[in-house]
């Protein structure tokens, strides 16, 4: 066979959408033999998980922290020679500071050991300062119950997470204290708006599948140096064509049975497409017949996630993070490394479902989160301001509401050879960096099996 026609019986797939789930496809198609082309309307990759630069500051927009238990995103980190830029505790260690009375403020500690489940976390529990004694044995009585749920069973899905835990002796400062603590963060979502499936998916496999599930991992560089940087140094190893600044306006069958894109100026045909855009960017891709109900996209709604920065003139905290209680302020992180700040320190903090805030002025964030953050570090006081700035995603995440999960489409449309990825998608999982890259693997492997092309799955539950 001439070049030419071994390039000719190569298949060729366009991904569109530069972030974890379209880098991921486009990865896993190029690993397994395909031409792939990858466009993305931003100049950069990684989605809404990315860094900019503000003077000497590289600044990521938005907290991200892994799981031990993300076995995608742990696997993209190794695909993209990251993982060493972003290490896991060695042990689950949450600090948790309580200053609803401000004369007696609390420190207390999520912590696990190396006992088997569930005794991982129960001397963690009999310890929490954070609730009373009967609230503790209310929550391993409710843990309990949550890890015989089936979080795939579509009858969670139609329930709310907080009406589950009041069922199961949940009091309102459990919720706060314990039960939002953990699913704001990961969910995007207090316990009344979350959807009981999501929900129970989150803490049964964080907290309840083994000992080290939880303990968490977290960038030490800038997001950019692993989302944009090595991610593409990899896509460029792999012989995928990057196509940055360069939106897709239209997806055609063509006549031949193949597919178009038209991105930008390019029209490029493809055997194979997958779309890694949110949920409104493809149902305005989609062509008319591949959903069955192609609205449906439509109704999966947002939440926002706010992200207030602080640049002190010295250190105010000593600890790498801590959650907060009694305060609007969610979780603080220490970003002064990663960010390349020589002097001082940076604060990092990340406010999820942050509805009420998501547009408000910076003169009133700063007038509200600045004494607050003065209240949970003493340090904090008389220190000098020399930064302040706020990063906004309004659309930061699918909302995880109850009935979502019927909405969420699978990767395989009914037309062959489209396939969609993002974490708004028929994962399992929340919107986080796993589920994108989980979309994206499922969406290469459901291309991939059609084209008839041999490949393994990543993930070692799926071996």
């Amino acid at each position: 066979m001439t070049a030419h026609g071994a390039a000719a019986a190569q298949p060729h797939a366009v991904v569109v959408g530069g972030g974890l789930a379209g880098v991921t496809a486009a990865l896993r198609l190029a690993d397994s033999g395909l031409r792939v082309t990858l466009v993305e309307n931003r100049p950069r990759l990684g989605g809404l998980a990315f860094s900019f630069r503000r003077g000497e500051l590289s600044v990521d927009n938005g907290q991200h922290v892994y799981l031990r238990c993300c076995t995608a995103y742990r696997w993209f980190l190794d695909r993209v020679d990251g993982a060493r830029l972003a290490p896991l505790q060695d042990r689950l260690d949450v600090p948790v500071l309580d200053v609803a009375d401000p004369r007696r403020p609390r420190l207390g500690h999520l912590r696990r050991t190396a006992l088997p489940v569930p005794l991982h976390l129960a001397g963690s529990l009999a310890g929490y300062p954070h609730l009373s004694l009967a609230e503790r044995a209310a929550v391993g009585r409710a843990a309990l119950a949550l890890g015989r749920l089936d979080p795939a069973d579509p009858a969670l899905d139609t329930l709310d997470f907080a009406t589950w835990l009041g069922r199961h002796g949940q009091s309102r400062r459990a919720i706060e204290a314990l039960w939002d603590l953990v699913g704001v963060a990961t969910l995007n979502a207090t316990a009344d708006h979350a959807s009981l499936g999501l929900a129970a998916m989150v803490f049964k496999t964080g907290l309840l599948s083994a000992p080290g599930a939880a303990d968490i991992g977290w960038a030490r560089v800038p997001l950019g140096d692993l989302h944009d940087t090595l991610t593409r140094k990899a896509l460029d190893c792999a012989g995928v064509r990057t196509e940055l600044r360069t939106r897709a306006s239209a997806v055609i069958r063509t006549e031949e049975g193949r597919w178009n894109v038209t991105a930008g100026t390019l029209s490029l045909d493809a055997d194979t497409v997958v779309l890694a855009v949110p949920q409104r960017e493809t149902h305005a891709l989609l062509p008319e017949g591949t959903l069955d109900q192609p609205d449906r996209l439509l109704d999966i709604g947002t939440a926002p996630i706010l992200n207030i920065h602080v640049v002190y003139d010295r250190k105010v905290l000593r600890r790498p993070f801590f959650a907060a209680l009694g305060s609007p302020i969610q979780w603080v992180f220490d970003r002064t490394d990663a960010s390349g700040l020589a002097q001082g320190q940076y604060l990092a903090l990340s406010q999820s479902a942050a509805h009420d805030e998501i547009d408000a002025s910076v003169t009133a964030l700063r007038e509200r989160y600045l004494p607050e953050l003065e209240r949970l570090l003493p340090a904090a006081h008389g220190a000098e301001v020399r930064d302040f700035f706020v990063t906004r995603e309004r659309t930061a995440t699918f909302a995880p509401t109850p009935g979502v999960g019927r909405l969420r489409p699978a990767a395989r449309t009914r037309a062959s050879g489209l396939y969609l990825a993002g974490s708004w998608t028929a994962t399992g999982w929340p919107a986080t960096m796993e589920g994108a890259v989980r979309s994206g693997i499922s969406a290469a492997a459901a291309a991939l099996t059609d084209l008839g092309r041999p490949h393994e799955h990543p993930l070692k539950e799926a071996a």
